[in-house]
């Protein structure tokens, strides 16, 4: 038999692929730490029975840094970081991996790669191919395309191997390379420029090309709260009381700023006297189910109802699917296959105390098909429950919150919207519009599965007839103030990020977690504060990697450290630290045509990732067109930098120098 070499993501799915494939706890031989080795018989559709290695990494296995002459900040001008030579090497840490993938590979047919099927996993297999390849060139290379690991999910990957997807991993090298050179050339101009005016404590005042864009969204935002200034409008209400039953009417106009002009509105209504009914009508309406799940979904619907920031929703949700219990938590797709049997999979949760019965009356004819949203990346379904777990397995309350939320929107997909019947009545009063509306819920439908959304009856009105007169029991007129806008939440940010393509799907909890750890932000649980309080703290970056790179950094079980938000309960809101909205003032007078506060230039470069991908663009195209890009960006801030200094000085008044 031959040898076929295996090579998984993280240990974790190595473990669990290989028992699917051996049919019983596979042999574990001379492993390294924290990677095991696993052997077994397998029969290959395309290699026959073979004897099989199935080992793993822990994430990317190389690192990409500048040579040894640019690596001490005082060795070149920071420009020069454009044009240095990059070096790649394996990890420290990662050399006992590199030299296991080494061994295993000199004597094997074929080299078989389960990464995880997106842009980063292609980037990290041909890492993986590259280190065997070194050692044993007549390697049959080939990857295993899957979603989740259900047994026969794994089977069909197995039996189906494909090539990897050079293209794809084009365009994460390409995002890294970008990422290096431009976070180290901003980092240590910035921070060689203002670290001496801030505090001995900033070590680093890091820049990263998605990092900037997403603190300029909060400090908008900030800035629209702290500068609003509340107007008085005025308005009219009225109120008539039919069959024991008052009906609100509101104002078609809503609400007018000029007063004079309301009393002379109100003065001509209550001339009128009688207010007549123009219009009365019944008719069906519905709410429409959940379209099904997508990553950014998720991270917004964990920040507004599981009580966790969207960096530790991403983590959850990747330990459920390592374990087997969800697919693929990072995908883009809205819309499940038409030959997908969803039917199987309602079927499994049928034994829950809490959901089991609304599965079983899916099971019993209710099944209908999800609604297909618009986008599809063709790489993996929505996210959905592959297994049932009872929740007493599930390792902690956030594995048990977040498992919930996946099942209850699956099962709300594959159920019926929520039907009922509204009532609009409209009323002529003086020469005015007046209107109330009303809503009965006759058939509750994914609702009882999915208390995420809220669709309540309000109370009945009674019958009007087209034509009928009634003198109103009261008329007013009354005045309020417009009100601010609340500071940004997390859900908004990550709205604000997806629409602006700022970072990836996969990404976005990374760039938030990353402006919490650099303390350009901070948080706090929503409406705790006035609205106008800057809330601001000087920053206190400490000296955590002088980069200030975005890339994913996927190191197997999780990466990230950013502290937890405020009370990690509640939708939290963010609020600029001076040394925040310092940076972003003084970027936005640099008097740049696009300031890199703005999302335009990195969303610009996103779209080329993507054309990479699609074979319309070349990694070396897009790294030589962003990097000219960037360096005349580069030359115009560092012949600015007093304007940044004016910033820094303005917000922070013990700054020196």
């Amino acid at each position: 038999m031959g040898k076929i070499l295996c090579v998984a993501e993280k240990p974790s799915i190595a473990k669990a692929v290989a028992n699917h494939l051996a049919r019983a706890q596979a042999r574990n031989v001379n492993g390294v730490t924290y990677v095991k080795n696993y052997v077994f018989d397998y029969n290959f559709t395309r290699w026959g029975a073979s004897n099989v290695v199935f080992t793993s990494v822990l994430g990317h296995i190389k690192q990409h840094e500048f040579g040894p002459r640019y690596t001490s900040w005082n060795s070149c001008d920071p420009s020069e970081l454009f044009d240095a030579p990059i070096v790649n090497s394996v990890v420290d840490d990662k050399k006992a991996i590199a030299r296991n993938i080494e061994e295993q590979a000199r004597g094997a047919q074929a080299l078989f790669i389960w990464t995880d099927c997106d842009r980063e996993g292609e980037h990290i297999g041909t890492e993986i191919r590259d280190i065997a390849l070194r050692v044993n060139p007549r390697l049959d290379v080939k990857r295993a395309r899957f979603s989740n690991i259900e047994r026969a999910h794994v089977i069909n990957a197995a039996t189906n191997p494909v090539s990897l997807d050079e293209k794809q991993a084009n365009a994460v090298a390409a995002r890294i390379e970008l990422d290096l050179r431009l976070g180290a050339a901003f980092t240590r101009l910035q921070t060689l420029a203002l670290q001496s005016m801030i505090s001995q404590e900033h070590k680093i005042i890091s820049y990263g090309s998605c990092q900037f864009p997403t603190l300029g969204f909060v400090v908008d935002r900030y800035f629209r709260v702290k500068n609003f200034v509340p107007e008085t409008f005025w308005l009219l209400k009225l109120m008539h009381e039919k069959n024991n039953i008052k009906v609100n009417f509101n104002w078609k106009r809503g609400h007018l700023f000029d007063r004079m002009a309301v009393t002379i509105i109100f003065e001509r209504c209550l001339e009128a006297k009688m207010a007549r009914v123009t219009s009365m009508q019944k008719k069906p309406t519905s709410k429409w189910k959940p379209l099904p799940l997508t990553t950014v979904e998720l991270q917004k619907m964990g920040s507004r109802f599981l009580r966790m920031d969207s960096q530790r929703v991403m983590k959850v949700a990747e330990d459920l699917y390592t374990k087997g219990w969800i697919s693929y938590p990072r995908t883009e797709t809205d819309q499940f296959d038409k030959g997908m049997d969803l039917r199987s999979l309602v079927e499994k949760q049928q034994q829950d105390a809490s959901w089991g019965a609304f599965a079983q009356n899916l099971m019993n004819g209710q099944f209908r098909q999800p609604r297909s949203g618009r986008h599809n990346d063709q790489a993996h379904p929505p996210i959905h429950p592959v297994n049932f777990v009872v929740r007493a397995q599930l390792q902690n309350d956030e594995e048990r919150r977040v498992y919930e939320f996946v099942v209850r929107r699956f099962l709300a997909c594959c159920s019926e919207d929520a039907l009922g019947e509204s009532t609009n009545i409209e009323v002529e009063y003086g020469g005015e519009i007046f209107r109330a509306r009303g809503l009965i819920v006759i058939q509750r439908n994914y609702l009882d599965v999915y208390p995420y959304d809220k669709w309540d009856s309000s109370q009945q009105l009674p019958r009007f007839d087209v034509g009928e007169a009634f003198a109103p029991k009261e008329v007013q007129m009354t005045d309020g103030n417009t009100t601010a806008p609340g500071y940004l939440t997390e859900p908004e940010l990550i709205s604000l990020m997806d629409v602006n393509g700022i970072g990836t799907d996969a990404t976005m909890a990374e760039h938030i977690a990353k402006i919490k750890e650099r303390e350009y932000v901070m948080t706090r649980p929503k409406g705790g504060g006035r609205a106008g309080d800057d809330g601001g703290v000087r920053s206190t970056t400490g000296s955590r990697g002088g980069r200030g790179g975005t890339g994913r950094g996927r190191g197997g079980a999780g990466s990230g450290n950013a502290a937890p938000a405020a009370g990690n309960s509640g939708i939290q809101e963010f609020i600029p630290t001076t040394l925040g909205v310092a940076l972003i003032e003084g970027y936005d007078n640099v008097g740049l045509d696009t300031s890199l506060s703005k999302p335009f230039l990195r969303k610009e470069m996103e779209l080329q990732m993507r054309a990479i991908c699609a074979g319309t663009a070349t990694r070396s195209d897009v790294v030589h067109q962003n990097l000219e890009l960037y360096r005349a960006v580069f030359m115009r801030t560092a012949q600015q930098m007093n304007v940044l200094k004016t910033a820094i000085r303005k917000y922070i008044p013990q700054a020196n120098g």
